[in-house]
Order: structure tokens, then C-alpha cells, then sequence
């Protein structure tokens, strides 16, 4: 079972409330080297098989058509799961 994984983020020119309340609380919990943050959502789409440039093209057209508002937000991102790198704990 292959896995296809899409970021969304607000535009650059979009005010982000929620990015500015992260970046305000980081300092006061001791996180003092950042000066910005930019909140974005993030996708998990599963598939039968392989993760083909077919399913990758399919991924982006439901990204740009359902998952993402193109007034507001980008699609920044369209990737096989299986080579993005995961954070570690």
C-alpha cells in the first residue's frame, strides 16, 4: 500500500493568527530561536499498490481542486511517502 503525502499552506501575502500565537508562545516556553511561523495543513492519502507519477498527477488535481483553497492557500507540496523524510521524536 503506497502513500502520498500534500502540504497546503496559507499564502505569503495571508495574514496567519495562528502562525503569529505559536511564534508569540515559543520564546516564553523557552524556544527562543525563531522568528516566524507559518501553520499549514497536511494530507495522507492512501492507495492500492505503488505510488505512480499517475497517482502523484491524480494527488495534485484533488490537492488544487478539493484540498487546498487557491484563493488563500498554496499547494506547496505532492510527494511518495516512502521518500519524505520522518521527524524523529
Amino acid at each position: 500500500m503506497g502513500r502520498v503525502v500534500i502540504d497546503v499552506m496559507p499564502k505569503p501575502e495571508i495574514l496567519d493568527p495562528q502562525g503569529k500565537a505559536v511564534v508569540g508562545a515559543l520564546p516564553r516556553l523557552g524556544f527562543d530561536l525563531f522568528t516566524s511561523v507559518r501553520q499549514g495543513r497536511r494530507f495522507e492519502l492512501e492507495v492500492e499498490g505503488d505510488v505512480t507519477p499517475e497517482v502523484l498527477a491524480q494527488a495534485r488535481q484533488a490537492a488544487e481542486k478539493l484540498l487546498s483553497n487557491p484563493v488563500i492557500e498554496d499547494v506547496v507540496s505532492v510527494r511518495d511517502a516512502a521518500g519524505a523524510p520522518e521527524a524523529s521524536a
